[in-house]
């Protein structure tokens, strides 16, 4: 049943992927050639897909403090307001912002997210329930809001509470992780009224911190935000100086800031030559910002390709190897437990004989006899095979929990070694010479969706996207209105 509930999902996203973007239509199903590898595997279960692990639509996330004007900025930028504002922390909850028909601001509890793959939370609630002690349900982490604004046309924007007003610390911690990894642009707003180092709370110092060290930093912008309050200072680029100061406590010592403004709720600067000054730089950093945002539909689709080829060579080149290597840490983590083990029962039994009837007594017995006690011993010895089996196995599972610190990649391959060490398998363990469901058919398999993506995906999105040889084209045609239905 959960299979087919995943091929009738998979059947709306391709339905909807096929009215915006027939290219993308197909990567689904590319995308599920190598769900069946993983399912082979066992590094998938039959009602996952690493289609919906992924935004089929560009998302761009908006994070900082709950002072630093974050939703004034979104209302600003969607032309209505969608989101509340206020100096205090008004909601605790992830807001994900996407278009519709519909003239009215519609707000939808967070199921809607968790139950559709079209969206990148789908089945989230899963993974709050592993990563949070308390027993809140997805609703109180998420909501989804739609909005009919040209500006969030075939984009999707996600609105984060305030780091420092945290109650679900753990989960917020977890979604905010996993917003950061799939978004196409992360804004991080900034009170620039506040630069001192203790106006960072922990949570946002540990995002500071890591984005210097992750590959897709450039997707990474930070802005100055109200800096129309700072044109009081006798110096305002010391404002920008201050920041940097101290987000460089913070270990990020790279990058640039924006510094804006929201033109329609500034205050009144006296000093015209301050007043030009900021408003020169502030139009100039709303045009990059904005520019920036509207790339993000077109870096998606080519994000989706890369992340096609990624997965693929993952599980070739990661994931098989790492189950090949944990199969023979079993085998030999086996045999020495068996060693150890055996050598002690070995003794015992020899103990016993000698005790009871002797060593001359014992090879006295009749041949009927022996070959029942023979036979027990190796019935007893399969027996005790398969216990070391499993306590090895145990412990190397136990090690991957701890070892590996993706969520996905530790289910995933605790799953599969469970697949590998079953009951059959560890009993001719020594003829095992590689992981179950792994054969040249799958490498063929994984060879096929690899060479469409060079040979289809790629050249088909820059003929949509771009015309080397100047060529007259006819017109792309407007995307299809989106509008969440049903959900």
């Amino acid at each position: 049943m959960a299979n087919t509930q995943l091929e009738s999902r998979l059947k709306r996203l391709k339905e909807q992927l096929k009215e915006e973007n027939d290219i993308l239509e197909d990567v689904v199903d590319s995308f599920h050639k190598l769900d069946y590898v993983a399912y082979k595997l066992g590094f998938l279960s039959n009602e996952q897909s690493y289609a919906t692990r992924i935004s089929w639509w560009p998302m761009i996330s908006v994070l900082g403090l709950y002072s630093a004007g974050k939703s004034t900025f979104i209302n600003y930028y969607l032309g209505q307001d969608v989101q509340r504002t206020a100096t205090q922390a008004v909601d605790d909850r992830f807001t994900v912002i996407c278009y519709s028909n519909n003239d009215e601001v519609k707000t939808l509890p967070g199921i809607a997210l968790d139950g559709d793959p079209r969206f990148s939370f789908y089945k989230i609630s899963q993974e709050l329930e592993d990563t949070s002690t308390d027993t809140q349900r997805v609703d109180s982490y998420l909501q989804l809001k739609t909005c009919h604004s040209e500006q969030l046309r075939g984009k999707i924007l996600i609105d984060s509470p305030g780091f420092d007003a945290d109650s679900q610390r753990s989960s917020t911690l977890h979604l905010t992780k996993r917003i950061l990894d799939m978004s196409d642009l992360v804004l991080v707003f900034f009170d620039a009224r506040h630069p001192e180092p203790g106006a960072m709370r922990d949570t946002l110092e540990n995002l500071v911190a890591t984005v210097i060290n992750r590959a897709d930093a450039k997707k990474f912008l930070f802005i100055l935000n109200q800096m129309d309050i700072t044109a009081k200072e006798d110096n305002p680029e010391e404002v920008v100086a201050a920041w940097q100061r101290s987000l460089a406590q913070s270990g990020l010592t790279a990058g640039r800031f924006y510094r804006i403004y929201n033109p329609k709720v500034c205050i009144h600067i006296e000093d015209q030559q301050v007043k030009q000054r900021i408003e020169k730089k502030c139009q100039a950093d709303l045009e990059e910002i904005n520019n920036r945002m509207k790339e993000v539909s077109v870096q998606r689709a080519y994000s989706i390709i890369s992340l096609l080829e990624k997965t693929g060579k993952d599980i070739e080149d990661k994931i098989v190897p790492q189950l090949e290597g944990l199969i023979q840490r079993w085998k030999t983590r086996t045999f020495w437990t068996e060693v150890s083990f055996g050598i002690i029962l070995i003794a015992i039994i020899a103990f016993a004989i000698e005790t009871t009837v002797g060593w001359s007594g014992f090879t006295n017995l009749d041949t009927m006899t022996l070959d029942i006690i023979m036979g027990g011993l190796l019935i007893a010895a399969i027996i005790f095979h398969l216990k070391m089996a499993k306590i090895a196995a145990n412990k190397i599972l136990k090690q991957i929990q701890s070892e590996i610190t993706d969520d996905h990649t530790r289910e995933g391959l605790m799953r599969a070694f469970r697949k590998n060490t079953s009951t059959f398998r560890a009993l001719f363990i020594w003829l095992i010479s590689k992981p179950v469901g792994w054969s040249q058919r799958q490498h063929r398999r994984i060879h096929d969706v690899l060479s469409s993506i060079n040979n289809n995906y790629v050249p088909k999105l820059n003929d949509r996207f771009t015309n080397p040889s100047g060529k007259q084209q006819a017109p792309v045609p407007a995307p299809v209105e989106t509008e969440i239905n049903n959900v």
